[in-house]
This record gives C-alpha cells, sequence and structure tokens, in this order.
C-alpha cells in the first residue's frame, strides 16, 4: 500500500514521474483567472489564522459544511475562527474521494510543512502549526506568491474599477510578479438584472459620457477598455447563463435600450438579442485589441432563495444548468469568424456533457492566426476534480490537439490555491504516462517535454502574449 500522499502522488508509472519530477514541477504559473484582491497583494497581508486565508469566501468548502450537517453559525455566522475551523477539520474528514480533501493536503504540506491528515483530532495541532507559520514573512500573501513560482495573475475586475492597486503594483519594484486586471463587464450586460439602470449611472460616473443609448454604452465601454489597456488588460471574461445569439437590427437594440431605460419589462427574445448584439460588439473589440475572450457558461446560480437573500450570490447555492444551445454558441462563432472578427476565445461549460461539443466545435473555428486559437477551457468549478480533469483531456485529445492546451488556472480567492496547479500537473502527466506505458504514443523524450512544458506553461504564455 502506497504512502498517503508521498511524493509519487497520483503517479502511477515510471514516465509520469519522471514528465512530473522532471519536467511539469519545475515549470512557473500563469495564474490567468482568479478571483483574489489585488490590494491584498500590493498590502502584503499577513492572515492572523488559518480560517482567514482558508475558509473567509471559500464557497466550495462552505458547501461541504452544509452537507455535514455544520450550522450556518459555523460557516458564515459569527462562530469564532477556532470554531469553524474545527468544524472544517470534523468535515473534511469525511471527504474521502473529494478533490478537496486533496487540495487542502497539498496545501498543508506545501506550505506549512504537515506531513500528517487533518480531522477532528488533529485540529488542534494543525491549528497551531498554520497559526505560527503564518507569521513569518515567507507566508505573508506575497510570499505566498514568490515560493508558489507564479510569475502572472490576472485578477477579475469591472469595468468601472479604477484599477488603483494594479497601478500601484505596477510601480513597485520590490515585488516581480505581473498582477494583471481581467476585463469582466456581466453588469453592463445584463439587461435582465433589477440593479442595472443604476449600475449604467456608475458606469456613466467613471467614463464621463451619458448613456442614454446603445452607441453611448459601447463608447463608454471602449473608453474603459483603454484603461485597462494601460494597465496591462490581455484578458476578458464573461459569466454567462448559456451563449446565446438571436439577431436583431440596430433599430431595435436602440429600441430595447430605451424600454430598459424607461422601466418596461422586456421579452426573453429582447433580451437575449440585446445581448447578443452586446456580446458581438465587445468581441469585435476584443478581436481588433488583441485580447482574449473567455466565456464561462452553464451554471445555474443562487438556487436556494432563503439563503441567497441572506447571504447573497457566489456563497454556494449554485449547481451545473443543463440548457446550453450548441447551435446558438456555433452561430455566435460563425457570425464572428464571417466578418474576420473573432478574437482567441476560450469556452467553459460548467457541465462535463458538453466536452464532445466544445471539442468539435472549436475546430470548426480554427485558423492560422494561432495555434488553438478557440480552446476548451480547463476543467471549471465542479469538474476540476480528478476525474473531470482527465475526462476534459482525454476528450480535448480525442478530438483536438492537447498538445495545444493552455492548461490550468485556480479560478479562487484563496491564496493558497496554487497547488491546484500541481494538482493538475500531476494528473496530465499520469494520463500521458498512461498512453505512453501502454504504447499509444513513443516514448520520445523531446517531443514529451514540448507537450509537458506547453501545457503547464509555455503555451498560455505564447497564447496570452505574456
Amino acid at each position: 500500500m502506497r504512502k498517503f500522499m508521498d511524493d509519487d502522488f497520483l503517479l502511477h508509472s515510471d514516465v509520469a514521474k519522471r514528465l512530473y519530477h522532471d519536467i511539469a514541477a519545475k515549470m512557473p504559473i500563469i495564474d490567468y483567472h482568479c478571483h483574489i484582491d489585488p490590494k491584498e497583494i500590493y498590502e502584503d497581508v499577513q492572515f492572523d489564522n488559518i480560517t482567514q486565508v482558508w475558509l473567509g469566501g471559500d464557497h466550495y468548502k462552505w458547501r461541504q459544511m452544509r452537507s455535514n450537517g455544520i450550522d450556518e453559525r459555523y460557516i458564515t455566522g459569527d462562530a469564532s475562527d477556532r470554531e469553524k475551523f474545527q468544524k472544517w477539520a470534523e468535515t473534511l474528514e469525511k471527504a474521502i474521494g473529494n478533490p478537496l480533501y486533496h487540495w487542502s493536503h497539498l496545501e498543508l504540506k506545501r506550505y506549512f510543512g504537515y506531513e500528517g491528515h487533518l480531522c477532528g483530532e488533529t485540529a488542534q495541532e494543525v491549528w497551531d502549526l498554520c497559526n505560527q507559520r503564518l507569521q513569518e514573512k515567507d507566508l505573508s500573501v506575497r510570499g505566498i506568491i514568490r515560493q508558489s513560482n507564479v510569475e502572472v495573475i490576472c485578477t477579475t475586475d469591472d469595468p468601472i474599477d479604477d484599477l488603483r492597486w494594479h497601478h500601484m503594483l505596477a510601480e513597485d519594484d520590490s515585488f516581480d510578479v505581473k498582477v494583471l486586471p481581467a476585463w469582466r463587464p456581466d453588469k453592463a450586460m445584463n439587461i435582465d438584472k433589477n440593479d442595472y439602470v443604476d449600475y449604467l449611472r456608475k458606469l456613466e460616473a467613471v467614463s464621463q459620457i451619458k448613456l442614454d443609448s446603445f452607441k453611448s454604452l459601447m463608447q463608454a465601454l471602449r473608453l474603459r477598455m483603454d484603461h485597462f489597456e494601460k494597465h496591462g488588460c490581455k484578458v476578458s471574461d464573461h459569466g454567462l447563463d448559456y451563449v446565446c445569439f438571436v439577431e436583431a437590427s440596430e433599430e431595435e437594440i436602440e429600441s430595447i435600450f430605451q424600454k430598459r431605460l424607461m422601466g418596461e419589462e422586456l421579452s426573453l427574445n429582447e433580451i437575449s438579442a440585446y445581448k447578443t448584439a452586446f456580446m458581438c460588439a465587445l468581441a469585435k473589440e476584443y478581436h481588433r485589441r488583441g485580447w482574449v475572450m473567455q466565456l464561462h457558461y452553464g451554471a445555474a446560480r443562487n438556487l436556494n432563495q432563503k439563503m441567497f437573500e441572506k447571504l447573497g450570490p457566489d456563497t454556494g447555492y449554485d449547481a451545473i444548468s443543463t440548457y446550453a444551445p450548441s447551435s446558438q454558441l456555433a452561430s455566435y462563432l460563425n457570425a464572428l469568424a464571417y466578418d474576420n472578427c473573432l478574437p482567441k476565445t476560450i469556452l467553459y461549460s460548467l457541465n462535463p456533457n458538453d466536452n464532445a461539443m466544445i471539442g468539435s466545435l472549436i475546430g470548426c473555428f480554427q485558423d492560422g492566426s494561432a495555434a488553438g486559437k478557440i480552446q476548451q477551457g480547463s476543467a471549471w468549478w465542479f469538474n476540476d476534480h480528478k476525474t473531470g480533469m482527465t475526462e476534459q483531456m482525454t476528450s480535448l485529445a480525442n478530438l483536438g490537439l492537447l498538445g495545444n492546451f493552455i492548461g490550468m488556472l485556480t479560478d479562487s480567492r484563496s491564496f493558497l490555491s496554487y497547488t491546484r496547479h500541481e494538482y493538475f500537473r500531476r494528473i496530465l502527466c499520469d494520463l500521458v504516462g498512461t498512453w505512453v506505458e501502454n504504447g499509444e504514443y513513443p516514448d520520445d523524450e523531446k517531443a514529451l517535454e514540448k507537450i509537458i512544458k506547453g501545457i503547464c506553461y509555455e503555451n498560455c504564455k505564447h497564447y496570452f502574449n505574456f
């Protein structure tokens, strides 16, 4: 029986071990999509205890605690940090087969040197060890980033953000990790939300453009994109229910916009037409600027209304949606390609049943402007576990060119989540190693090194032009 999480964790062949230890483990990290706060990086925050860095805002953990029957007081309530940590430890010991079990113990090993396993009985010793280590300078926010071998971080930022922390970080010669903004204009698109007009007023204030038409909205967004571009932005991100495509004339889009400004109710078709026009207009702008467009879709959000009213969004009450018409996604990409303005695009579906659809669809819109111009994104959210990652990469290999894949991202709010790249890289090397061991790919050291380096780091660096 193998030791729990030894040096060869998840690696089941000699080839896999060689690929990981000699190649993958040494590669820098480009975290091109995350939700961490640039202010905390600039201020080089030192966390008081492990609960603050582990459980604050981590809805992955919150869901598991609720599944364990833990009262909300110990999750998002007023219980002490020590009490919350105890409840998490008691939950984690039951999470066999869950990626949180692996992620948590990888973090304990890599950042705190803990070789045991966390459970209710060991919670106190882990609490004491972690809290002592967190007071040392190498486990400040910047210390964690440095020792994780991170080269680039792309945060997630709204068009109205002044990006002051990005500017201050860029001016700070003592920190050489690039912290770049990523453009997330969902609030400017979501015409169906109750607070849409209120958001327009905020955008109006920062852009100093009166937003009285769809045309003026696009003008304001282009101005804000100029601001983002000055701060090194090279990537956009969109959180969508699904990628819709309903064509309408410019006059019809302006009419829809005016109706919303006057508080009139819009039909589903009008909402879809408006979002289509919005997404087409921005995609053309991304293409002009050379930005990458990320499309995250397939989440059914805020399903527990009572808890949404109490806690708000991103608190653990989302699930996988099964509605994402591939025909509309294809029509959207086709319209952009037809006009020669399809940007580099990464598609993420929360529904793993979409793997084959995406794998086949992206092949219809590749061209000579970039290797892997249209990408299937890494296994996302409910899929970023061993099975989900293996299935996503296997499907991509079956239907496309896995060697052009841009690899992993954290998509996290925690500074300790860089071990997710290690987790991914081990799974990648084990998958490729299995194919080699089975005689499905030659044991060609040079070719394998190029593939592993590419997926772990080099493809991403070239794709985004970092």
